[in-house]
């Protein structure tokens, strides 16, 4: 929220032009016949990167339409990503604490507590809702046309807008293109998704009861974030993952022990350094065929009555007209760019998931604002070290900056300050004990090279670490910093040489 509020004070070319545009529609363009319109700049895209582009692009003077084939604004990430899979994290985890001993044992007696899935799923909707017509009216106030089709590029200066049935909706003849199309979830190999028992996360999030038995094909941030919700909600969770840790390779190796010893003890069980080679229904079963990643003779299955495939997202760039102008992707189908996310054609950019990087909302975000302003003769490029990773499990783990086995890898001297969370305060006040802090820091320079946490709020805490690291700061700097008491953390972390 308060990122929000400075982006919104900031511009590279003074106040944000307040000159009256005339454009063809505030909300939505849905022509009837072949028809061309005008802008300074097309955005692709109307989700995290797509409609911040449009607004900062609109705020600094452009006239800005922008293509978005969905019936909402928002993207993955408000339809069906972060936000539903936030609202059903934290209701679930009101529901399981109230059958947890620490409420007993605090004297809070709670009887007969129990979930209707229906309505928890209304409500989540409404949320939804609430949220996309917020960009709506962002679009309005800052006069953006949206026009809802597919955008295909036709020219290095003009982009397609496209039916569903293909034909052209309009053409619009554009000064610049930004492309902020996303991901989409990775399919497994043979096993197809029917989003009602073999699922991905969009399935997950909509489930109309609870399933019996829930098997997640990846343990990666996903796969951890619905297994914890179901698992919360009565499910029988097993999670499979080919690699011997949870939490993805970015995650430090310490973090990802300790968080699946802790949630094991809630019930979730890991199936790890396995393969998934198919999955197949049988009768009211799905059997899901395994097979060791160190032995390809060892060979085993397991029945569930629900599967998740969670096996990793890949950029969606299909049908947008890149070879037409000559861009090549890589070959994991992403755009290449430049530090001012600049593709091979000088008029055309691309952000977010479409590009290198990490897959998060905040960084697609980030890469608008530069984007735009590398139009306007912005120089500002991105820190990708200092873009915090969260996976909202309960507690929630944390990271920004560079893990221990990467600075082992690059030769960094350094060393660490630990905190654990059972000697700090506000944790045993609050009977969340488990999990700790973890700063890495360079041994010559005191700067601080990366932190990693566990904790109830460690969503929260983690922003001030990205501070940290993105300013360059010295862990004395920020133990010398005075933190409220009880929650403070970072500044007990005093580093060991």
């Amino acid at each position: 929220m308060l990122q929000a509020c400075f982006w919104s004070l900031m511009t590279i070319s003074g106040k944000p032009s307040r000159e009256k545009r005339i454009i063809p529609s505030l909300i939505a363009v849905q022509l009837n016949r072949y028809s061309t319109l005008e802008a300074d700049l097309v955005v692709i895209g109307g989700g995290p990167g797509g409609y911040v582009a449009s607004i900062k692009a609109s705020q600094l003077g452009m006239k800005t339409i922008c293509i978005e084939k969905q019936d909402t604004l928002g993207g993955t990430c408000l339809n069906n990503g972060c936000i539903p899979s936030k609202f059903l994290l934290h209701n679930s985890n009101y529901y399981d604490q109230t059958t947890k001993k620490n409420f007993q044992s605090s004297g809070i007696t709670v009887d007969n507590v129990r979930i209707q899935i229906d309505k928890c799923m209304q409500q989540k909707q409404n949320v939804i809702r609430s949220l996309a017509n917020g960009i709506i009216l962002l679009y309005k106030k800052n006069n953006i046309n949206w026009v809802k089709a597919h955008g295909k590029i036709t020219n290095p200066n003009q982009v397609a807008a496209l039916n569903p049935d293909g034909s052209v909706q309009s053409v619009i003849n554009s000064k610049k293109i930004i492309i902020a199309t996303g991901s989409e979830h990775t399919p497994l190999s043979g096993t197809n998704i029917d989003e009602k028992d073999i699922i991905s996360s969009t399935g997950a999030l909509s489930l109309s009861s609870t399933p019996t038995k829930f098997v997640t094909a990846g343990g990666g941030f996903v796969g951890l974030e619905m297994g914890s919700i179901w698992r919360r909600l009565g499910s029988d969770v097993t999670t499979i993952d080919s690699s011997s840790t949870i939490g993805g390779p970015n995650m430090d190796k310490e973090v990802s022990t300790i968080l699946r010893d802790i949630l094991s003890r809630q019930g979730i069980k890991f199936r790890m350094d396995t393969k998934i080679t198919s999955a197949s229904k049988s009768g009211n079963d799905i059997v899901v065929s395994l097979e060791s990643s160190k032995d390809s003779t060892k060979k085993d299955s397991i029945s569930c009555n629900t599967f998740l495939i969670c096996v990793g997202r890949r950029a969606y760039t299909h049908n947008l007209g890149l070879d037409s102008v000559g861009i090549r992707k890589d070959n994991l189908g992403r755009i290449p760019v430049n530090s001012k996310f600049q593709t091979e054609v000088p008029t055309i950019y691309a952000i977010g998931d479409c590009i290198h990087g990490p897959m998060l909302a905040h960084k697609a975000e980030d890469e608008a604002v530069i984007a735009v302003e590398s139009i306007k003769g912005g120089s500002t490029t991105m820190d990708y070290n200092s873009i915090p990773h969260i996976i909202y499990t309960y507690p929630e783990v944390a990271w920004v900056g560079k893990s221990e086995e990467t600075l082992r890898q690059e030769n960094i001297d350094y060393k660490i300050g630990k905190f654990p969370n059972t000697s700090n305060s506000r944790a045993r006040t609050n009977l969340e004990t488990d999990g700790f802090v973890k700063v890495l820091a360079d041994r010559r320079t005191d700067r601080i090279l990366g932190v990693h946490m566990i904790s109830s709020f460690a969503g929260e805490l983690i922003n001030e670490a990205a501070l940290a690291v993105q300013c360059k700061i010295k862990s004395e700097q920020v133990a010398r910093t005075c933190h409220a008491h009880p929650v403070c953390i970072l500044n007990h972390c005093n580093l060991i040489g």
